[in-house]
């Protein structure tokens, strides 16, 4: 039984938002009513970055993914974030897949917002403000198109270069914000910064807002002021990740947020366990801190996408 290899370029091909967006939803699903399982991701903290170790299994898939955060990669010709993901049949442990997942991260991250969004922000939401133009901009855009009709999608970066390549990158879409406070002052805003101490303040804030808390998913890390947090209405993916590297980890390390105060996961969300926002003048935030269960979701997808189009290629991993 061979193991199919997929180079970034093979999964390039078989990216497909839509497809992405109803792969993560039915894994949350999933792995909320009893059907998957996921321990917290591990970090292993190098000098210049961190690695992450992240397992989960679904109905029909198990497996890790191991990716890297190297902030300064960019100046060496290198991505910030490269992960590959092992995929194993869980009923005998088989290696089907491995595959570069660089791009899944990405995609899966976006989707994650977009499914956050529909639940948490106004229906009639028109303008869209990003917080940092990087790669995963580009991916919090596409899947927020997914539902939305935006009048107007505003960028922000530090690096206006990094802002020009973002708006050439999806034509006739993002414009550049005239400043952070232009960005923020969006009815959706999407962080999606390396920030380890808070670049969005609560007077910048309209009511009605909804933020997706992206970029902090390691300890230390937040983008927002603890009182915007205190003040939301907050949905998590993951309680145990957040609380240690989430959005919430330093106020509630610094005693100003407490994880009771949170109202819930996007899972329970997405089963009706809970709703949404409640009113349109409430501030929700969705607190990603990126779970194994988007990645093994959609890298099964991939899988069974890439053996029907005859993507990839096959290696005997296993000798018999």
């Amino acid at each position: 039984m061979p193991t199919l290899i997929l180079t970034r370029r093979d999964t390039l091909t078989l990216l497909n938002m839509k497809d992405v967006i109803g792969a993560v939803e039915q894994g949350f699903r999933d792995w909320t009513q009893g059907r998957g399982v996921m321990p917290p991701k591990a970090y292993l903290q190098v000098k210049d970055g961190d690695f992450r170790a992240m397992p989960a299994s679904l109905p029909g898939a198990a497996g890790i993914k191991w990716v890297n955060v190297h902030p300064g990669n960019p100046s060496k010709g290198l991505p910030t974030v490269m992960a590959v993901l092992i995929c194993n049949d869980p009923s005998t442990g088989y290696p089907l897949a491995i595959m570069d997942a660089t791009d899944i991260t990405a995609f899966r991250t976006g989707a994650t917002s977009a499914i956050a969004s529909r639940f948490l922000a106004r229906k009639n939401s028109k303008t869209l403000g990003v917080v940092g133009a990087g790669r995963q901009a580009y991916t919090q855009i596409l899947a927020l198109l997914e539902y939305f009709s935006f009048q107007k999608i505003k960028a922000y970066d530090i690096s206006p270069k990094v802002t020009e390549h973002l708006i050439k990158s999806l034509p006739g879409q993002p414009v550049a914000a005239s400043s952070l406070i232009d960005a923020v002052q969006s009815d959706i805003v999407c962080t999606v910064t390396p920030a380890r101490q808070p670049i969005v303040k609560q007077e910048w804030i309209l009511p009605g807002t909804h933020i997706n808390a992206v970029g902090a998913d390691a300890e230390g890390k937040e983008e927002l002021e603890p009182t915007i947090v205190k003040m939301a209405r907050v949905v998590v993916d993951d309680i145990r990740q957040s609380i240690k590297a989430g959005e919430i980890n330093v106020p509630i390390s610094k005693g100003l947020y407490s994880q009771h105060d949170v109202y819930g996961t996007l899972g329970e969300l997405i089963t009706n366990q809970k709703k949404g926002r409640a009113n349109d003048n409430e501030v929700t935030i969705f607190d990603s801190t990126g779970v194994a269960i988007e990645d093994i979701a959609v890298a099964h997808k991939l899988y069974l996408n890439a053996k029907e189009k005859g993507i990839g290629l096959t290696v005997n991993l296993v000798d018999a």
